[in-house]
């Protein structure tokens, strides 16, 4: 029998590797001889348990090892913490079924970020997944002659946050990123690259903690992402929460379980939903003396599961209506990620899409594979002409303006890398900055929206309202990334902000954000109108109460009675909040102040072409034109 080495050649170069940083079990892998594969141990087992276990003096055991201890010291012991990446102290994922303490905030800035209290010390999610990254490098340094660069896959419904978070862990165990990369595109990239099919797809990603499904258009090696979907905080652990709470808690006689228990349970709850992906029935022996075994079988555990899994099937709906498309258009969908396994999840996809679904390659290492591809084309390795990845914005980026309406730069599922702009102006006279509020959804008041980011652009001179004009321009980077520019046009005052979004956002509401956009439209419309109606009419009142105060001279016998009264009409629809009312309110008090703008008009171009010549007089005639063009522009 022949024995194959890899030669060691110390002065080749650092190696690209990609990692499926996963909320169950991570990943790395690596493309040899032109294909990916994952990276194994001695034992050949390539799954990373995303567990970390803290000890005494610095002590941290991250993997198989720690899940063993995790039982004996939960408290101590950090699972599935990516469901905690971008979250706050006071996000609701922290009070879910969790053995861990978390270290109560003694500031704002500690309120945004989630903290647990482990052994002799006080660690960020940031800082318990750099822990598990640094075990996935050291198992590739020990294979590959180091590390050139990475690769790291997030869920496609992970928002700037979340993002950030994962790119901040990676700089802390000393990783270059390369690229973040959604997972579901990943997965479509190693089984486009494995079978060379073209065709449409939905990528079906079910793993621990986070859901995604995206439909996929494959062509020569073009993978354009159509849309996109899914839930931040629904995966294989609200399975086991679920068996673990109406099951075997109840089994173990147990009121108010302590951290403990709560392990205990969640064990056996996964030991039950494993077991029964092979089997009809299964025995789970409880910790109790005298105590019969727990008996479960799969129709029961089917009952238990349906309802979550049921909530999948909103996300890729909404998909497939994004994408203009309907199931029996798919070329395919492919399973990708651990809790794909259950037969409950695989009838329910085959139930929702009418197909058979795609699971030649492992669920669990398919996401590593495609980043291990991607990581070798990012670093010039393969073939980089041979695959394009074009992927999406999973929910629109704007800005918060006048009455809380928000002004939608990038909408939602725009390809990215992507940059747009958009104008706007002042509200006030003699405004001196700019308070820009970045937004992120699908509402139309800033208020229904995730807040990203707050700056202000200052040292802008004082103008008359509406004079100056403010420039904005996001752009979205190939990791998802947003960066903000504002510039003063007439000025050239300028400034950029890299947004780094605050992690105690409520990450929750991500997969709410859509279906509130589709359940308030009509609402949320009626109050954009209504907003937008507000400003139009404040702003013609006090222009108008500026005119019957400078130039009254010029008001006809009777005028100024009907131009108050159209005035106190105004007022009075403003109180009804009713954009109608306002908007016929508006339209009498601009009747009725129709000839005293004329007159007002004219006396202004008599002052301004007094004593001048000819040329001055057609410069001054043109000016006025522009001032009443850009009038009524700022009115339309």
């Amino acid at each position: 029998m022949s024995v194959l080495f890899d030669i060691f050649d110390p002065k080749a170069a650092p190696r690209p590797i990609g990692i499926d940083l996963g909320t169950t079990n991570s990943l790395v892998a690596c493309v040899r001889d032109g294909r990916p594969e994952c990276l194994r141990d001695c034992d050949g087992v390539a799954l990373v348990p995303s567990v970390v276990s803290y000890g005494a003096r610095g002590h941290v055991v991250v993997g198989a090892e720690a899940a063993r201890l995790q039982s004996a010291h939960p408290e101590d012991t950090v699972a599935s913490v990516k469901r905690f990446m971008g979250r706050g102290a006071d996000d609701p994922e922290t009070r879910r079924l969790s053995s861990l303490r978390f270290e109560p905030p003694t500031s704002e800035a500690d309120s945004r970020v989630v903290r647990f209290r482990v052994a002799d010390r006080v660690v960020s999610p940031v800082e318990v997944s750099a822990e598990i990254l640094r075990v996935l490098a050291a198992r590739a340094r020990e294979e590959l002659n180091g590390v050139g660069g990475v690769v790291i896959t997030v869920p496609a419904y992970f928002d700037d946050a979340q993002r950030q978070a994962t790119k901040d862990a990676a700089k802390l165990a000393g990783l270059e990123v390369l690229r973040l990369l959604n997972e579901p595109t990943a997965a479509a990239l190693a089984y486009g690259l494995e079978k060379k099919q073209n065709g449409t797809f939905a990528v079906y990603d079910l793993g621990g903690g986070t859901f995604d499904v995206t439909i996929l258009r494959l062509d020569d090696g073009v993978f354009h992402v159509r849309a996109t979907g899914g839930d931040s905080a629904l995966g294989g652990d609200d399975f086991d929460r679920a068996i673990a709470e109406s099951r075997v808690l109840p089994a173990l006689g147990v009121t108010a379980p302590g951290p403990d228990v709560r392990r205990l349970a969640l064990d056996l709850a996964r030991r039950a939903k494993h077991a029964l992906t092979e089997h009809a029935e299964v025995e789970l022996s409880l910790p109790r003396e005298g105590s019969a075994p727990l008996v479960l079988t799969r129709a029961e555990l089917d009952g238990i599961l349906r309802p979550i899994v049921e909530r999948t099937g909103v996300a890729c709906r909404r998909a497939l209506r994004d994408a203009e498309l309907s199931p029996t258009e798919l070329t395919g969908v492919i399973l990708v990620g651990g809790s794909t396994r259950s037969p409950t999840v695989r009838a329910y996809v085959r139930e929702l899409f009418g197909v058979e679904p795609l699971c030649e390659l492992d669920p669990d290492e398919v996401v590593a594979l495609g980043a291990a591809a991607q990581a070798e084309l990012l670093a010039g390795e393969g073939g980089v002409d041979d695959v394009l990845l074009l992927d999406v914005l999973p929910l629109s980026l704007g800005i918060e303006t006048m009455g809380g309406v928000v002004d939608k730069i990038l909408p939602r599922n725009t390809t990215i890398p992507a940059e747009a702009r958009s104008t706007f102006t002042t509200y006030a006279d003699r405004q001196t900055g700019f308070e820009l509020h970045v937004v992120q959804g699908e509402r139309e008041l800033a208020a229904d929206c995730r807040s990203l980011a707050r700056f202000t652009l200052r040292g802008i001179p004082p103008m008359p309202a509406g004079m100056a004009r403010l420039e904005v321009t996001f752009s979205v980077d190939a990791d998802g990334l947003l960066h903000v520019s504002a510039r003063e046009v007439t000025t050239g005052i300028e400034q950029r902000v890299e947004v780094k979004p605050t992690y105690g956002l409520d990450d929750d509401a991500i997969e709410q954000m859509l279906l509130s956009a589709l359940d308030h439209g009509e609402d949320d419309l009626a109050a954009r109108r209504l907003a937008e109606a507000r400003i139009e009419s404040e702003q013609v009142l006090t222009v108008t109460r500026q005119a019957l105060a400078t130039d009254a001279a010029l008001l006809e016998p009777g005028e100024r009675d009907q131009i108050e009264a159209a005035m106190a009409a105004l007022v009075a629809a403003l109180d009804c909040a009713n954009a109608s009312l306002i908007h016929l309110a508006n339209e009498d008090l601009e009747r009725a102040t129709h000839a005293f703008a004329g007159r007002r008009m004219d006396a202004a171009i008599a002052r301004a072409i007094g004593g001048k010549q000819l040329g001055e007089v057609e410069r001054s005639v043109e000016g006025a034109k522009g001032i009443e063009a850009h009038l009524a522009a700022e009115r339309s």
